[in-house]
């Protein structure tokens, strides 16, 4: 369900132990609090399938989502 207000574009990183996946999503600035903009139900599903993609080390999939970086190992 989409909630009704300005929508404004943000990255947001997400980041497990082996990546961190920079990824572009809409953020809304509810008309009946603009306060503070909050994500719609959608995008925190994204966000949940972006970690578990990750962690998982599905690479193909995570790119077409946006930048991934990858950890190096300390010397």
């Amino acid at each position: 369900m989409r909630t009704p207000g300005q929508r404004i574009k943000r990255t947001r990183l997400i980041q497990t132990e082996k990546y961190v996946i920079a990824v572009e999503v809409e953020m809304v600035i509810p008309a009946d609090d603009p306060s503070e903009p909050c994500y719609d139900s959608e995008t925190v599903q994204l966000f949940r399938e972006i970690q578990e993609r990750a962690e998982r080390g599905d690479l193909t999939w995570l790119t077409k989502q946006g930048k991934v970086y990858a950890a190096l190992d300390a010397a």
